[in-house]
């Protein structure tokens, strides 16, 4: 008997809903940082036995959207109920369980099994935590409530085993030796995205995109080209940096990170260039990959 199915992981910003994925799937498929709406697209990464395969998928955060990009940020989160297996709802001890509850009345229609993971219990009392059960509990009654810390590692494995438990019989759907669905030049991008975000106050990161424009790889190394996109002028002045300081540092950084997550060595060259208003283009979100479909 082989398992297999598609566990979707949904819930609003900054709830840990990437790094709990990155401590299911045991590696560092998406970006986790303090920052809110880190991630940006749906993000896939695969757990494979030799009779089970479990393809979690990382959503952006649940938002009402300001402009197209956070529409397309929130077309990837709602594709995630239609094609679940088992969704994974994540809050955590900090929010409002009735914040969003246009998006939760659809989790609360779902026929498929539903894991409430209450995460951050290690920043709330018992008494407290118990309270948020309750509440949970009457806005999402026939889902299960698991609280857990993603970052602690505490209640993964029991997670784990549950979701094995609720896996559909089914042959595999990708082959056993693949981690994720997305390309190599999609980690690139994402990870220079995320030393922006590390390094650069306000809004700058939220304006910010990347596209890998060469990708040459040998055995022992690999030569990258990246461009990071920005609204305005003065924001591509604020990214380079006086005589290129903020730009080296963020290229350095890159680097390091991309050497560890290639093991292999990296040259890597980034340029700045403006787009202005990418966010609100179709056009340009459907080159920068914004397609639920």
């Amino acid at each position: 008997m082989h398992k297999a199915g598609f566990v979707n992981i949904v819930g609003n910003p900054n709830v840990g809903k990437s790094t709990l994925m990155n401590q299911l799937v045991g590696e560092r498929i998406s970006i986790a940082t303090f920052k809110a709406q880190t991630t940006r697209h749906r993000i896939m990464g695969i757990v494979n036995t030799d009779d089970m395969q479990i393809v979690f998928s990382d959503t952006p955060g649940v938002l009402k959207p300001n402009y197209k990009m956070q529409e397309m940020m929130l077309a990837f989160s709602e594709s995630a109920l239609a094609d679940a297996d088992v969704l994974l709802y994540v809050t955590d001890v900090i929010e409002n369980p009735e914040k969003n509850m246009e998006f939760l009345e659809k989790v609360k229609k779902m026929q498929i099994p539903v894991l409430l993971l209450i995460n951050k219990i290690d920043q709330s009392d018992p008494k407290k935590l118990g309270d948020i059960v309750e509440k949970w509990h009457s806005l999402l009654p026939n889902a299960e409530i698991l609280p857990i810390s993603a970052k602690n590692k505490f209640g993964t494995d029991m997670l784990l085993k549950r979701i094995k438990e609720l896996l559909p019989e089914s042959p595999a759907f990708f082959d056993k030796d693949q981690l994720t669905d997305k390309p190599a030049r999609f980690f690139v991008s994402e990870i220079i995205r995320e030393k922006i975000l590390l390094y650069y106050d306000k809004e700058i990161p939220y304006s910010v995109e990347v596209r890998v424009e060469r990708f040459k790889e040998d055995e022992k190394r690999i030569h990258i080209n990246a461009v990071i996109y920005v609204e305005r002028d003065s924001q591509k002045g604020i990214i380079i940096g006086h005589q290129g300081i903020a730009l080296k540092k963020v290229n350095t950084e890159s680097r390091k990170a991309l050497e560890k997550f290639f093991d292999k060595k990296i040259f890597l060259e980034t340029f700045v260039k403006v787009d202005k208003d990418w966010r609100s283009s179709q056009r340009e979100l459907d080159a920068f990959g914004y397609n639920p479909e």
